[in-house]
């Protein structure tokens, strides 16, 4: 990472953020052995023009992962070309277009990873509903408030496919809930086409659930979608309150071992009286979220030496 010659203001905020990231607790990844994956809503991620500081502490924690599923990245990328110059030459970004009506609120969805540790195997593309002939025509009945995005990556043996995705919140549960289960209906169907590009599925995003006892939860999951058991326990939310599951991280694993029992949630926040320990003059907790965001990241370790796993696949038959 080359964050340069920055201020002292700046030095210093790192190494406070530096201090809250090691107090995650994030193992290091080993090339060809580990990878860290990591899903973050960055607040309106381009709309307004980020200030040095918030650039740099961004790019010191997305540089803690491998890979970052990024949600709400909007149509300005040019604080994203910030970050990624911060990063490093070995940092690349695949992305969607972004939505211009108020639906699509003009985001996109990506993926930033360094390709030291994972390789783009190819395929990238938005998910989109089933169609259906009416007259001459192919239509969808019925549409994703902003279309979920995948993409193909392999590190190590292993292979598989990310899909990253930013649910409507919207005024009704019920229409939220529908969506979520048409999702998770479209997940399963690409699961089980024979052209897949990998059986391997890791789901990540903010789907907008407070819970993972309501019905909202268990239309996501109505299809076998898990979360890794290194998640299950978690003792606090994704939120700066903490005390909700808006994001997710599910996997459809057909080498479930591979998941390490190592993740959790990246608190840079705190509580608000720290805020000046990031930004000296201060600010709100409501600036605070435009400035870094209102979501913290939530990671997973995976194994990708799965050798040993196809080995035993085989001998068992």
């Amino acid at each position: 990472m080359n964050h340069g010659k920055v201020s002292k203001e700046i030095a210093a905020g790192l190494l406070a953020l530096k201090a809250r990231i090691a107090a995650a607790k994030i193992p290091s990844s080993k090339i060809d052995e580990t990878l860290n994956i990591a899903s973050w809503n960055i607040r309106e991620f381009g709309k307004a023009r980020r200030s040095e500081a918030a650039v740099h502490y961004i790019a010191e924690i997305l540089g803690q992962f491998d890979l970052i599923g990024i949600v709400e990245l909007r149509d300005d990328l040019t604080d994203l070309g910030r970050v990624l110059k911060i990063l490093g030459p070995y940092w690349r970004a695949v992305y969607s277009d972004m939505i211009p009506d108020a639906g699509g609120n003009r985001e996109r969805l990506g993926f930033i990873y360094d390709k030291r540790a994972v390789t783009f195997n190819g395929l990238a593309a938005e998910a989109n509903e089933p169609r259906k002939k009416k007259g001459a025509e192919y239509l969808s009945e019925e549409s994703f408030w902003r279309a979920p995005y995948m993409a193909s990556f392999k590190s190590g043996s292993f292979d598989f496919v990310v899909l990253t995705t930013h649910i409507r919140w919207g005024d009704s549960e019920v229409k939220r809930q529908d969506e979520i289960q048409r999702l998770a209906n479209w997940i399963e169907a690409k699961r089980q086409e024979k052209s897949a590009e990998d059986k391997d599925i890791i789901v990540m995003g903010d789907f907008n659930i407070p819970s993972q006892n309501d019905a909202l939860f268990k239309a996501v999951t109505s299809h076998g979608l898990q979360i890794p058991r290194a998640l299950r326990g978690l003792q606090f939310g994704s939120n700066l309150e903490k005390d909700k599951r808006y994001d997710q991280i599910l996997h459809h694993a057909i080498y479930p071992e591979n998941f390490t029992n190592a993740g959790g949630v990246l608190d840079f926040y705190i509580e608000e009286k720290r805020i000046k320990d990031l930004f000296p003059g201060g600010m709100t907790k409501e600036k605070f979220t435009y400035q870094l965001s209102d979501h913290l990241p939530l990671w997973l370790q995976l194994r990708t030496d799965i050798d040993g796993f196809k080995l035993d696949e085989i001998i068992q038959g």
